[in-house]
């Protein structure tokens, strides 16, 4: 059953109506699928050709898997190297917009070529620092940043050394991905042709071929390379591609809450009323009264990194009243040091003539504190997922196809960023699977998680592994919807429990395939990562979480906050080895 739903319009440029269906819920996910041939999903072209969108860790595996099984990847990657958020810069991005930008448009606006020029098409530019950042993407990593996982966060194929510490710095988790790149032979530097650095894809349209029908995908490309000291060449052309993977990652799209007030200040002090991503050391901060915006990963560990440079540090946060499972706030305000000021919720930013330094400027909170003396403000507030080279999946969007292109298709795209609809195990589109998606769940580890849906991937696209029917990938979605709690910020979230239990249904419809059909077959995680679990939480947290006493209740109480019952905490378990997010 469906249930169709009237949304408002998003208008994009170049972008015609398109109608889309939610999915209703039903009950709790089913044991790997095992069915007929008649119950089986049939493609409707062959797959032989795929493109890759991005080049980070879940990035590398899928084309390590794909090219195993026969098929002839490309890999774009709008930065300059391989390793995706790992990749640090003392580059900053830009504020982030208040209100925020619509999420089609989150990350990066489209850039194409002309209107009728041929393509490809190049032209020469003069450097703009503003294109070439706006191009690359700066990461929202800061210098200090490491690891929140043991070093068996890792590349089966490439372990760590005897001896490796077990927090790393983002310096050696950058060196050890591009290892790996270089060992797959599509590093940066090995001028690979199945590599496309400096590249970014603009759109992504499914084709029609000669007869009418739809077969495979086209996308729309540009590469932004130096070709001096001041001067770089922009190029557009068209690649097609029987098949899509997305794995561009979540962190692209700053979130920005809706505080009254909030704008004039970010438009009236450039730079000082920040997003985390832009955060890089904590000596920017020196002797400064700092308002740190929330307090979940990015908010906690900038809190602790800028503690000892500050003169004073407010943290502001409101009450964990989600019942759907995710990891809960008070898993983090056990990293936030003692001497932090925590306040509650913010009402509204004060209006502030012009020309008076931000110093003056007044914060209400909702408990009608008023908080003065602020010589930055740091808003830790998260991440929304931003696709834009996927604009006529957005729901309500207006889209103009480019000839060639299917003119009508089916949003499942969440125009505010919360979330992604009917995805087949989050991996595979149901209404055309050769389209994927790569690190889009929360409360996992991406390294490990991502062998077994790389793996997935490479065996339905080479025909060693069935995808279920059409109808029985829609009655599976339902029933994950549903006990997921339905369509949230958190549909997307797995934590330790649901990735052990996604894991083994993936060794136990792959292993079967394999069995079946040939090819590789994939072991479950190491028997020892348990216990190395353990003993993280003893070194990072001074113990087991569980025999922790809880802190956030007597902060809540104390700022006349609620949270969620207790009964609707005990769904919500906590392992710092499966949160990659910042």
């Amino acid at each position: 059953m469906r249930l169709s739903i009237t949304l408002p319009l998003l208008t994009l440029p170049g972008v015609a109506v398109a109608h889309f269906q939610l999915p209703l819920a039903a009950t709790t996910r089913r044991p790997p699928f095992r069915g007929t041939d008649q119950d089986e999903y049939e493609f409707k072209w062959p797959i032989q050709t795929v493109a890759i969108i991005g080049a980070g860790p879940s990035a590398l595996l899928a084309y390590r898997e794909l090219t195993e099984v026969g098929l002839k990847v490309r890999l774009f990657e709008r930065d300059s190297v391989p390793g995706g958020n790992w990749h640090y810069t003392e580059e900053v991005a830009l504020d982030a917009p208040v209100p925020n930008a619509p999420s089609p448009i989150g990350d990066f606006v489209p850039s194409f070529a002309p209107v009728g020029v041929e393509l490809p098409y190049s032209q020469e530019c003069e450097d703009d620092a503003e294109i070439r950042r706006d191009h690359r993407g700066p990461k929202p990593i800061w210098e200090s940043l490491t690891s929140n996982a043991p070093s068996v966060t890792q590349f089966n194929q490439w372990p760590w050394p005897t001896g490796t510490n077990w927090k790393l710095s983002h310096y050696e988790f950058r060196n050890y991905i591009r290892a790996y790149a270089s060992y797959l032979h599509i590093n940066s530097n090995d001028e690979n042709p199945a590599t496309a650095y400096n590249t970014r894809v603009e759109l992504i349209e499914k084709r029609i071929n000669a007869e009418g029908e739809q077969q495979g995908w086209r996308l729309w490309l540009k590469s932004l390379v130096p070709t001096g000291n001041n001067t770089s060449r922009a190029t557009w052309w068209t690649e097609d591609f029987d098949a899509v993977v997305v794995a561009t990652g979540r962190y692209n799209a700053p979130v920005m809450p809706s505080i009254p007030g909030l704008d004039h200040w970010v438009r009236q002090f450039p730079g000082l009323v920040r997003h985390s991503r832009q955060y890089r050391r904590p000596e920017a901060y020196e002797n400064q009264t700092v308002l740190i915006v929330g307090a979940s990963v990015s908010g906690s560990e900038i809190s602790r990194d800028i503690n000892p440079w500050a003169a004073t540090v407010y943290q502001s946060f409101r009450g964990d009243n989600d019942t759907t499972a995710h990891y809960r706030l008070e898993n983090y305000l056990h990293r936030v040091p003692r001497n932090t000021t925590f306040v509650g919720e913010l009402k509204s930013f004060l209006p502030i003539a012009e020309g008076t330094p931000i110093q003056s400027g007044l914060i209400e909170l909702v408990n009608g504190t008023i908080i003065s003396g602020i010589d930055s403000v740091i808003f830790a507030t998260g991440f929304r997922y931003s696709m834009p080279f996927l604009p006529q999946y957005y729901d309500g969007a207006l889209y103009t196809p480019h000839e060639g292109s299917v003119a009508t298709v089916s949003p499942f795209l969440a125009l505010d960023g919360s979330h992604l609809r009917d995805l087949h195990l989050d991996l595979f589109y149901i209404r055309d699977p050769t389209l994927a998606f790569l690190g889009i769940n929360l409360g996992t580890q991406p390294f490990s998680y991502s062998d077994y849906i790389c793996l997935a991937l490479a065996k339905v696209w080479s025909n060693t592994a069935k995808l279920p029917s059409s109808q029985t990938m829609w009655k599976m979605h339902d029933e994950l919807v549903e006990d997921r709690g339905g369509y949230s910020k958190n549909l997307q979230f797995l934590g330790p429990e649901r990735s052990t239990d996604n894991i083994r249904y993936f060794m136990g419809w792959l292993n079967e395939a394999a069995v079946k059909y040939g090819g590789k077959q994939i072991d479950g995680l190491p028997k020892y990562s348990a216990e190395i679990g353990r003993y993280w939480n003893i070194a990072q947290y001074g113990g087991p979480l569980e025999e922790r006493p809880s802190v956030e209740d007597g902060v809540l109480e104390s700022l006349g906050l609620t949270t969620a019952s207790e009964s609707g905490k005990a769904r919500q378990s906590y392992n710092p080895m499966y949160d990659d997010a910042w």
